[in-house]
């Protein structure tokens, strides 16, 4: 049982497995039908899809070819076009050149024509030159048997009278010319320094060699003076100022010709005075006090005058300069008030020539530095101011302006002259120093001795302070024209030989007089 139990088993597994197999193989073919079905419609679909698609690109490749047909077109036009303008501009520059050729060779054919006509000009000419020469040598042979003088002794004559001629005409001319150059080039000049000079105003001369200190009462004479006179000597030998005391009323003199003396005896007095008490060791001690103070605004007005000017950068030492300049005068001019003056008409006139400002107010400034030396020198006070600006790192245009202002050496820039003219208006000007009566009544003789130097001259007369020098000459002795010329050798002979402030206006006056008596 067990055994066809197992058979019948088996055969019923196989024929499972069978039956399994027929149905999976029934399954798999209606699977591959359906799924050729499928790829029946996939490719159907497919192909549509490649024929839409084919049909787009290609109209996508037509459109595309027609833009890029219309570009090539438009590239070709564009490039046919410019061909086209260069072979008009080719054309036109052979059209050009053809006619340019045209004209250059009947330009050649004129010049040659012109050429060949100068050539037998040439020729007549000197057969006409030969003929003229040949008639003058017999013309001069003629007038030398006429006149019965040489050639040369007639052309000699000659000469000498066309010398003289021309040397009347020439000077006429010279004197035309400077005139034309005068009113041409000083009108400017004038106009600057009128306006530089007007732009500034200073004082007038008051400085001197005394100083007045007023008291209140004459009893304090007595007690300045002290007992057998040592107060007053303890107060001269301190100050090394000479202390007047005499009948003046209320006053005592102070005379010396530093005025840094003078004050600083001045403020002494003046403390003790205050103070009441006066003897020699309080004298001594009041006047050492007093030197300190004065050095101390010794150096605080350098320092008010750098500042009020814009100058920066200066030497310590020059800026205490700058500040004794406060207590030196040079011909009764105060040489601070000089320089500050001098100083600002060169910070003007370089602002109306276009220069440095500040350079040309430093060297008006320190132009004078070397009238208040510590100790005496030998050198003029320009050049030992150069050397004093050199020796503090001064520029080397402000070292020249200094040492050049008095042309004592040759200027080398343009600040130079500037210094030199500002430094001249401040001291010329009417009231700005005070001169010795005897210097300024010599300056005028020699004025009029130089006049008295030439032939002709009757009379001579300076005036207007030696700013014209009026000549009157004889009628028989010099002409017209001599007049023009004796006043231009007059000035030339001023301006080379003596020194003088400004210009000299020279007029020579020539007077003719017909005199007759009726009887």
């Amino acid at each position: 049982m067990d055994i066809i139990t197992i058979i019948i088993g088996i055969v019923g597994i196989a024929a499972g497995f069978a039956i399994a197999k027929i149905i999976e193989k029934s399954n798999i073919s209606n699977l591959i039908k359906n799924a050729k079905k499928e790829a029946a419609s996939i490719l159907k679909d497919a192909n549509l899809e490649a024929e839409n698609i084919k049909k787009d690109k290609i109209l996508q490749a037509k459109e595309r070819f027609i833009e890029l047909k219309s570009e090539h077109e438009q590239v070709i036009l564009a490039r046919d076009k410019k061909v086209a303008e260069v072979e008009k501009r080719v054309r036109d520059k052979e059209s050009q050149v053809s006619n340019e050729l045209s004209k250059a060779k009947k330009v050649n054919d004129d010049f040659e024509a012109k050429t060949a006509e100068y050539n037998n000009k040439i020729e007549i000419l000197d057969k006409k030159q030969a003929e003229v020469d040949k008639l003058h040598k017999s013309q001069l042979q003629q007038l030398e048997v006429i006149s019965g003088l040489s050639a040369e002794e007639a052309k000699e004559q000659l000469v000498e009278g066309l010398k003289a001629e021309a040397k009347s005409k020439a000077m006429s001319h010279i004197q035309e010319t400077i005139e034309e150059a005068k009113l041409t080039a000083q009108q400017e000049a004038k106009k600057i320094i009128i306006n530089t000079i007007q732009r500034v105003g200073t004082e007038e001369a008051v400085e001197n060699c005394v100083s007045v200190f007023n008291i209140e009462s004459d009893d304090v004479k007595g007690r300045i003076i002290g007992r057998e006179g040592r107060n007053i000597r303890a107060l001269e030998a301190a100050t090394g100022v000479e202390i007047i005391v005499d009948d003046t009323p209320e006053a005592i003199i102070l005379s010396c010709f530093d005025p840094v003396r003078r004050e600083i005896a001045r403020l002494s007095l003046h403390k003790l005075v205050t103070d009441g008490r006066i003897h020699p060791a309080r004298i001594e001690e009041v006047v050492a006090k007093t030197a300190k103070q004065i050095d101390d605004e010794i150096i605080e007005v350098g320092k008010r005058t750098v500042i009020d000017l814009g100058i920066h950068g200066l030497h310590p030492e020059l800026i205490k300069v700058v500040g004794r300049m406060k207590y030196r005068s040079s011909y009764g001019q105060n040489l601070l008030q000089h320089s500050r003056e001098v100083s600002k008409l060169c910070g003007i006139m370089a602002a109306e020539l276009g220069l440095n400002v500040k350079l040309a107010k430093r060297a008006g400034l320190l132009h004078d530095i070397g009238k208040v030396p510590d100790t005496e020198s030998d050198l003029p006070h320009a050049l030992l101011g150069m050397q004093w600006a050199e020796k503090y790192g001064e520029k080397d245009e402000v070292c020249n302006a200094i040492g050049a202002h008095h042309d004592e050496i040759e200027m080398k820039s343009l600040l130079s002259p500037i210094v030199q003219v500002c430094d001249a208006i401040s001291g010329a000007r009417p009231g700005a120093r005070r001169q010795v009566l005897d210097s300024y009544i010599q300056r005028l003789k020699d004025l009029e001795d130089v006049a008295y130097g030439f032939s002709g001259v009757k009379n001579a007369y300076a005036i207007q302070a030696g700013r014209e020098l009026r000549v009157i000459v004889e009628s028989e002795k010099v002409s017209d024209d001599n007049a023009a010329n004796l006043s231009f050798e007059i000035s030339q002979k001023i301006q080379t030989e003596m020194t003088y402030p400004g210009q000299v206006k020279v007029t020579v006056i020539r007077e003719t007089r017909a005199v007759n008596i009726a009887k």
